[in-house]
């Protein structure tokens, strides 16, 4: 019996120790993959790739951007396009910079080029994020009459071409951010520094 319990804890043991370097592994492949290759400096090279945007009359270049997506057979279900407003931190207590982001689902469907709108797409949310010492301060569509629309251009695998305004409202304060001018021009899969 005592030997059915130390062995019981060592699996767990093992099992917490392997979920655990997952987790450290995780951590560090999202921070280096998402840290920019360009710091103000360097090359010259303009690149053809951007996700931009006005918010509440500041306009933004975001410095990092990706679009994903999947679904079955070839289509896309859902997307996903987002973008962080200054650099990755560098060093551990840093924080994050501001990001911006919206995702459309369409189960069983198929996102093709046209216009998409909150709330009248029900699996449709944009979402921007402001980290402070004291937390996340989140704004989003959750709230009903907030729109925000994206007009497709074209979205394939190899890429996405579109724009997009709207509102989106921190749901505790009742704040809200106006969201134009929105466009982007993203490969796929891929994170692209502008």
């Amino acid at each position: 019996m005592k030997n059915n319990r130390n062995s019981n804890r060592s699996l767990k043991n093992k099992a917490s120790g392997v979920l655990q370097n997952l987790f450290y592994i995780s951590a560090f492949i999202l921070l280096f993959s998402a840290c920019s290759s360009d710091d103000n400096g360097g090359s010259d090279k303009q690149s053809d790739y951007y996700f931009r945007a006005s918010l509440d009359g500041k306009k933004i270049d975001f410095r990092t951007a990706k679009f994903q997506g999947g679904g079955n057979d070839n289509r896309f279900e859902m997307i996903v396009l987002g973008g962080f407003d200054g650099p990755h931190p560098t060093k551990a207590g840093e924080q994050l910079p501001p990001s911006l982001d919206f995702e459309i689902w369409k189960v069983g469907g198929n996102i093709t080029p046209g216009t998409y709108s909150t709330p009248g797409e029900l699996e449709m949310i944009a979402r921007y994020a402001i980290q402070t010492p004291d937390g996340t301060i989140f704004y989003n569509t959750a709230i009903g009459d907030d729109v925000f629309t994206a007009k497709i251009e074209s979205i394939s695998k190899t890429g996405i071409k579109g724009t997009f305004e709207g509102t989106v409202r921190n749901v505790s304060s009742g704040k809200t951010i106006s969201i134009t001018e929105g466009s982007f021009n993203l490969p796929y899969d891929q994170i692209v520094n502008p």
